[in-house]
């Protein structure tokens, strides 16, 4: 789930930002949590005083929808033709609002996770039932700006998204399993710890290479088959690391992620290519909401686990915090060691850092009876949260090279 993709997911969470087209035979798409991914036939290039892009007018072109910032380099998708201005005054005054509102997503999961601690029947009231909803509202709205031709990219960039996939699905869970164990947790929070290891990417993760000047489009199709393929690696990955310390129901885990994930980001996508003209009219209304909905799902973990924090806060989050700081660090490092150039290794390091903490806390509530299971899912929404805007900022600040390779098949 990735609350927030974070778009929950931001882990989740998600809201689309909804982009006008600037030219005819476009047409627009946002990425849940405010990004509009780039598409086939387009090139984004954000300079100081301008923002440029270079359309094919073949296919539906995706633009990054936080037109308004301005980058020192180019954020690139790769493709080519002719080029066009995108004037700043073409965002409405809605668009504005709701990219500020956005990109300054680490301020909402903090001031969430201060009502979630101070005033818990503030956002508790978001129990399994609702929270089931809104996390399949987030990954619907993630569906709704993926296209068939999403997933024809993937396998134009097999070796890129596979790298990416197994530092979700491999090195993520393997440092759970590790840090759970070296650290001598308790059985319900080692098991909590592994299954939010073991999560998707999150769409939070979207944003946070978009501020980075990683690549966006990677970044959307890293997280797209993470999502896909939690269906069957969540499950698996937690009753093989986890079965050993609490049951597991392998099968329960994976029927729940098909559900809330799967079916909704499903219908997202059927609903994008065959109703375009409808889906259009639904994402004019979904980002303001989306932006709520993805601050409730941040601040409902931590408002139901409150009491569990105040006490134990300190061991608590120290796990949490080394299994995302490792997760950063080692997919930065295993893309380097796969030779992938800087805006790539960013890209996969945030996707490895940034998971669906929103997805890991429902599943730990719906299918584990202790009710500390959940607790590492819920801290790792501040964490992920936090860390992946610091990291995203640090890079911000830090020039891409000049001969940066291109990894990146459009």
């Amino acid at each position: 789930m990735a609350v927030l993709a974070l778009r929950s997911t931001a882990f989740a969470g998600s809201a689309g930002i909804h982009r006008r087209s600037w030219r005819p035979a476009t047409a627009e798409a946002r990425l849940g949590f405010g990004i509009a991914k780039p598409g086939e036939g387009a090139v984004a290039g954000m300079k100081a005083g301008s923002f440029s892009l270079v359309n094919t007018p073949t296919h539906r072109s995706h633009f990054p929808s936080l037109i308004a910032h301005r980058r020192e380099r180019p954020v690139e998708c790769h493709a080519a033709a002719s080029a066009g201005e995108i004037p700043e005054k073409e965002l409405s005054t809605f668009e504005r609002v709701v990219e500020l509102l956005t990109t300054m997503f680490p301020v909402w999961v903090i001031l969430g996770t201060v009502i979630g601690i101070v005033k818990p029947t503030a956002v508790t009231w978001l129990q399994t039932d609702l929270f089931t909803v809104g996390l399949g509202f987030l990954m619907l709205s993630m569906g709704l700006t993926l296209t068939f031709d999403d997933f024809r990219r993937c396998l134009r960039n097999p070796w890129t998204v596979g790298v990416g996939f197994l530092a979700q699905y491999a090195v993520k869970p393997i440092l759970g399993f590790l840090i759970a164990l070296s650290l001598k947790l308790s059985a319900p929070l080692a098991t909590g710890l592994i299954l939010v290891s073991c999560c998707p990417g999150g769409q939070a993760s979207n944003v946070a290479t978009y501020i980075s000047k990683g690549n966006v489009a990677l970044s959307v199709l890293m997280t797209t088959c993470s999502t896909i393929g939690a269906i069957l690696m969540t499950p698996l990955l937690t009753k093989v690391l986890a079965g050993q310390l609490v049951p597991v129901d392998a099968v329960g885990l994976a029927v729940s992620t098909f559900q809330v994930v799967l079916v909704p980001t499903i219908i997202g996508v059927l609903s994008n290519e065959y109703f375009p003209k409808f889906t259009q009219k639904i994402v004019t209304v979904t980002p303001l909401v989306g932006v709520i909905l993805t601050t409730l799902l941040c601040a409902s973990p931590i408002g139901q686990v409150s009491e569990v924090l105040v006490t134990q806060g300190t061991q608590l989050i120290f796990p949490v915090a080394l299994l995302h700081a490792a997760a950063f660090l080692l997919g930065y490092w295993l893309s380097k060691l796969c030779n992938f150039g800087e805006m790539t290794a960013r890209t996969i390091s945030i996707e490895c850092g940034m998971q669906s903490s929103a997805l890991g806390f429902l599943l730990a509530q719906k299918h584990f009876s202790n009710p500390l299971v959940a607790v590492p899912s819920a801290v790792s929404v501040v964490c992920m949260a936090l860390g992946g805007s610091g990291l995203a900022v640090f890079w911000r600040n830090r020039a891409l090279p000049k001969d940066d390779k291109d990894d990146f098949k459009e």
